[in-house]
């Protein structure tokens, strides 16, 4: 089962949650610090992104440091996935904590700017309007249904009730 068409947003490697998140916003609430995302290398995506947005990038997404704000800021903008050859480590398991959908695609440079790709949530595998699935790897089912629920909290919520988990 395919998705609905997702705009992409290309990024270049190496994109680390210090742009993503800047420093000098941090200390302000995720909604002013998501107004800042990207403003170093994409001044044109928090006036653009929609919900339901994809972003494509190099390898090395999200390295830095191990700042969980760097994917809420993505959350909290609409953007649904994230396709890149390679991901931080740290970077990996927040997204997938804040219900971001993180996929590892060797094959991610061929995707461009502004393309609808659908996303398949059974393979998981990008699939491009063109129809021509560019595979990805695996994604172990636990972090599918996190993605699913919404995140970590949101499935704990739903697991064990409002009462036991507070945030």
């Amino acid at each position: 089962m395919s998705s609905a068409p997702h705009r992409v947003w290309k990024l270049g490697a190496d994109i680390d949650t210090d742009v993503l998140a800047p420093g000098h916003a941090m200390k302000h609430g995720i909604d002013v610090l998501a107004r800042h995302c990207l403003e170093s290398v994409r001044p044109d995506f928090v006036g653009g992104v929609r919900q339901g947005d994809v972003i494509v990038a190099g390898p090395n997404f999200g390295i830095g440091s191990s700042r969980e704000q760097a994917a809420a800021v993505l959350v909290r903008l609409g953007v649904v996935a994230v396709i890149a050859p390679s991901f931080s480590g740290l970077y990996f398991r927040n997204a997938f904590n804040l219900g971001l959908l993180l996929l590892t695609c060797p094959r991610a440079g061929e995707v461009a700017e502004g393309e609808q790709v659908a996303l398949d949530w059974q393979a998981p595998a990008l699939i491009t309007a063109a129809g021509a699935p560019l595979a990805c790897e695996p994604i172990p089912p636990f972090l599918m249904d996190m993605v699913r629920a919404g995140g970590l909290m949101n499935q704990l919520r739903t697991r064990f009730g409002k009462e036991a988990i507070h945030g």
